[in-house]
């Protein structure tokens, strides 16, 4: 009994630090990709709720302030239940690919890749006041 736990602990802190290595996209090893995605559907599942705001903000950018507030609502409200719902499917289905996300953006096929675009919820696009991406950060969509 006590020999499984240490060998599970040190599963999980070999698993923590193959996983840390600063890699570049095209030296992924195979494990990074389950990783990924169960990260992806956490935060998904907990930041949800952002796609309201969001939403509001976008109608408000295209229709004006009335339609960001009725129309934008109602929108956010949708797309944040889908961004649960797809958030519970990553955390569930994270140990295998699924049919139709690839990750590659022009490849088909099964894979780890996102269901829904954009794959987290706060993207480059929505960081007001680079509270999330600083403004010296470079970032490009993975997908």
């Amino acid at each position: 009994m006590k020999f499984g736990k240490l060998f599970v602990a040190c599963s999980v802190l070999a698993l923590l630090c193959f996983a840390s290595a600063p890699l570049s996209a095209e030296d992924k090893p195979w494990v990074i990709y389950p990783i990924e995605k169960l990260s992806r559907g956490v935060a998904n599942v907990a930041f949800g709720v952002l796609e309201i705001p969001m939403k509001w903000y976008d109608v408000n950018t295209e229709m004006g302030g009335i339609a960001g507030l009725t129309y934008g609502s109602i929108k956010g409200v949708f797309w944040f239940i889908a961004r649960e719902v797809v958030g519970v499917v990553d955390i569930i289905t994270f140990p295998v690919p699924l049919p139709g996300c690839h990750d590659d953006p022009n490849g088909y096929g099964w894979g780890y890749g996102p269901l829904m675009t954009p794959p987290w919820v706060v993207d480059v696009e929505h960081d007001w006041n680079n509270f999330i991406y600083h403004g010296e950060t470079v970032a490009s969509p993975a997908y």
